[in-house]
């Protein structure tokens, strides 16, 4: 068990799952949000996704013992006092980042690792000038970070390769499973790739070749099942008798022709309208709730079948 306090700036969706994260993880979590309201549900929701992780045996002590150990404060301070790592999750914004750095960079000791959330923001584009720029860094999560375990360093130019290895380190101990980004790119590794998978599968239902829900079959009944234990280079490896170099001789100059016909999809309201009205057919908008929770549901399962498997 980890013995790190941890502090979490913003109680949304995310910020309540990473609180679950380091919690089960065995740390003391501090969550703190601007807005009041946002803590009011905290307790309720935060016991019903723990209790979920009870029921399929990804946490080993009682639901209280986990909530126990997150608790939410009423000021950013409070909250900031004695973590060795904060993780923020406010508004995807630049000025937002900004002035939240700017306050905890002003409020933490020295030494304590300021990560943020962001999707899509560097480091570098709000950390820049600030004195402690050395250790911030973007530590970007999969949704929800509790069942999916990757998280992406992003290091700005100036962060320290100190600041790296010690966020590095307390993501692995909590259970996470890291990656470091060599240099800065928006938008990061795997929304990078998603945004490719998802450029096609527009272009591919916006020029007709198939139902929205024949797309999605593709990626679950099809490449999904690999990939939810192997990624595309192994894949490959695995796929041609002699390996990767074997692969591309094989298959390579297809998919150069392929990429070539790839453009991009301007994600127009028409094409996301239609899109959005054969989803509704069949899943109404009041169900959106409950079938993110199945699909929660559906992960946990997932995770408790691979921890019985030899990686």
């Amino acid at each position: 068990m980890m013995n790190e306090h941890i502090a979490i700036v913003g109680a949304g969706l995310i910020g309540r799952a990473w609180a679950i994260v380091f919690a089960r993880a065995g740390c003391t979590v501090a969550i703190y949000d601007a807005a009041p309201e946002a803590l009011a549900g905290c307790d309720r929701l935060l016991h019903e996704n723990i209790s979920d992780l009870a029921l399929h045996g990804l946490i080993l002590e009682a639901p209280d013992l986990v909530l126990g150990r997150i608790r939410p404060v009423a000021t950013l301070a409070a909250a900031l006092q004695g973590a060795a790592l904060v993780q923020e999750n406010v508004r995807e914004t630049i000025e937002a980042k900004r002035a939240i750095f700017a306050e905890m960079d002003a409020l933490t000791a020295p030494d304590t690792i300021l990560a943020s959330s962001t999707s899509w923001l560097m480091a570098s584009e709000f950390s820049e000038g600030l004195r402690g720029r050395h250790r911030m860094l973007v530590g970007h999560p999969v949704n929800p970070p509790y069942l999916v375990p990757l998280v992406e360093i992003a290091p700005a130019p100036w962060t320290s390769a100190a600041a790296v290895e010690r966020a590095r380190d307390i993501y692995t101990r909590a259970g996470q499973s890291p990656v470091l980004l060599k240099k800065e790119i928006t938008g990061f590794l795997l929304n990078r790739i998603q945004g490719a998978v998802l450029n096609e599968a527009l272009n591919l239902y916006a020029d007709g070749y198939a139902s929205v829900e024949d797309l999605d079959k593709v990626l679950k009944d099809g490449l999904g099942l690999r990939w939810s234990f192997m990624g595309p280079f192994e894949t490959i490896d695995l796929n041609a008798p002699e390996g990767v170099v074997d692969y591309a001789k094989r298959y390579g100059p297809t998919y150069r022709d392929v990429a070539r016909t790839q453009l991009p999809n301007a994600w127009t309201s028409e094409l996301l309208t239609k899109i959005e009205a054969e989803r509704r057919t069949v899943l109404t908008s009041d169900q959106l709730a409950e079938r993110a929770r199945w699909r929660d549901n559906r992960l946990m399962a997932l995770v408790a079948h691979q921890r019985k498997q030899a990686r």
